[in-house]
C-alpha cells in the first residue's frame, strides 16, 4: 500500500500523521511511505529523517494526495484539501464530523472512506486514539487557564496556587473523564481549589481515590453546576460523548452569574463545545469575551505542544495505521471491533450513528458496508 502523509495546513497546527519511527515500522511490513516536503518541522522532524526512515518526499500537497491508497493525518481535512479527496481514498484522522455539517457532506460527496480516530472503541469503553491528545489537552487547559487569569490577558490576576495567607484560585472541572482527571491532577499539583463533576457515581468515586485532598468530587446536575461555577476563577469544558455534539451545559444566561475575568476552557469545542457561546478560535487569536467571561476555545490545543503531542498521537495510532495497510480497510475492520467503530463515512454513507444523528441524515448499518 501507499500512504501518504500531507503537511497539516489547519491554521498553527504543527503536528504530523506520522513519525520516523512509524515510517520504518511500514515500510518494515512491505508498504511505501510518501512525506509530503517539510510535514514533519513543525514537530522537530527533518525530510532527511524520514528519508533515512525509508519514506520518499513528495514535493506538494497535491502529489502527497494523488497516488496515496491511505491518507494519515492529524486534522480533518479542511476546505482546500477536500478536492484532493477521492472514491476508494482511505483518509485515517481526527474528523469530528458532529460539529462540522459541511465537512461531512464533503465527504459523503467524494466517496472516500473516513476512518475517525476519535470514534476508535475499545470494548470498556475507552477511546485510545483520542486518549493521548485528550491527556494533552487536559494538562494544557490548565496551563493556558493559569496563563489567560493574569490580568495582562484579561483574566482576575489570580494565582492558581495562590501563597500564605490568600487563598487559591477556584478551578471548575465539567467531566471527569480522560481530559478532566488530567485537568484535575495539573490544577491540583499548582495549588488551586479543584471541583470536578461528572454524571457517574462510579467514575466519581474512582476519581475520589486517586486525587488528591484539594480536589473535590460533585455529582453533576444542572443545579450543581451553577454552583460551583457562581464564584469560579477558572472552568474547564471537558465533557465527551464519543461521536456526538457535547451537550450545552452553561448558558449564556449563566455568564451572568460567574464572576468578569474567569476564564472558560472549553476543551469539547472540537465536538461543539459545553459551553453555548463557545465557538472554535485558533492559536493566533485564542479568546474572546462574553458577557465578561474570558473564552479560550483553540479548537486544536495539543498543536501548541506538537513535539510532546505528534509522538503521544503516533504511540497510539500507529498498530492500527500497520493493521489497515496489511489487511485493506475492510478486513481489518472486520477483524477488529475497535476499529470497525472508527467508521464513520464509507462511499457517501454515514455509517457512525452519532454523526447521522447531527444533523439529521440516514445512517447505514456499518456492516452493510462490510
Amino acid at each position: 500500500m501507499l500512504i501518504g502523509v500531507p503537511k497539516e495546513i489547519k491554521t498553527n497546527e504543527n503536528r504530523v500523521g506520522l513519525v520516523p519511527a512509524g515510517v520504518e515500522a511500514l515500510v518494515r511490513e512491505g508498504h511505501q511511505v510518501q512525506v509530503e516536503t517539510g510535514a514533519g518541522i513543525g514537530s522537530g522532524f527533518s525530510d532527511e529523517n524520514y528519508v533515512a526512515a525509508g519514506a520518499t518526499i513528495a514535493p506538494s500537497a497535491d502529489a502527497t494526495w494523488a497516488n496515496a491508497d491511505m491518507i494519515i493525518k492529524v486534522k480533518e481535512p479542511i476546505a482546500v484539501e477536500w478536492p484532493r479527496m477521492r472514491p476508494g481514498l482511505v483518509m485515517y484522522t481526527y474528523f469530528h464530523f458532529a460539529a462540522d455539517e459541511p465537512l461531512t457532506r464533503a465527504v459523503m460527496k467524494s466517496g472516500a472512506i473516513a476512518i475517525a480516530y476519535e470514534t476508535v472503541q475499545l470494548p470498556g469503553g475507552q477511546l485510545p486514539l483520542l486518549t493521548p491528545m485528550s491527556e494533552v489537552a487536559g494538562r494544557l487547559a490548565v496551563q493556558e487557564g493559569a496563563k489567560y487569569n493574569e490580568k495582562l490577558f484579561g483574566g482576575r490576576g489570580v494565582l492558581l496556587g495562590g501563597v500564605p495567607g490568600v487563598k487559591p484560585a477556584k478551578v471548575v472541572i465539567i467531566g471527569g473523564g480522560v481530559v478532566g482527571i488530567n485537568s484535575a491532577k495539573m490544577a491540583a499539583g499548582l495549588g488551586a481549589d479543584v471541583t470536578i463533576l461528572d454524571t457517574s457515581l462510579d467514575r466519581l468515586r474512582y476519581l475520589d481515590d486517586v486525587l488528591p485532598a484539594n480536589v473535590d468530587t460533585v455529582f453533576s446536575n444542572r443545579h450543581n453546576i451553577l454552583d460551583a461555577v457562581k464564584d469560579a476563577d477558572l472552568i474547564i469544558g471537558a465533557v465527551l460523548i464519543p461521536g456526538k455534539k457535547a451537550p450545552h451545559l452553561i448558558t449564556k444566561e449563566d455568564l451572568k452569574g460567574i464572576p468578569d475575568g474567569c476564564v472558560i476552557v472549553d476543551v469539547a469545542v472540537d465536538q461543539g463545545g459545553c459551553v453555548e457561546t463557545i465557538k472554535p478560535t485558533t492559536h493566533e487569536n485564542p479568546t474572546y469575551f462574553v458577557e465578561g467571561v474570558l473564552h479560550y476555545a483553540v479548537a486544536n490545543m495539543p498543536g501548541a505542544v506538537p513535539r510532546t503531542s505528534t509522538l503521544a498521537l503516533t504511540n497510539a495510532t500507529l498498530p492500527y495505521a500497520i493493521k489497515l495497510a496489511n489487511l485493506g480497510w475492510k478486513d481489518a475492520c472486520r477483524q477488529d471491533g475497535a476499529l470497525k467503530l472508527g467508521l464513520n463515512v464509507v462511499d457517501g454513507k454515514i455509517v457512525y450513528p452519532g454523526v447521522a444523528e447531527a444533523f439529521g441524515l440516514e445512517c447505514t448499518a456499518v456492516d452493510a458496508v462490510l
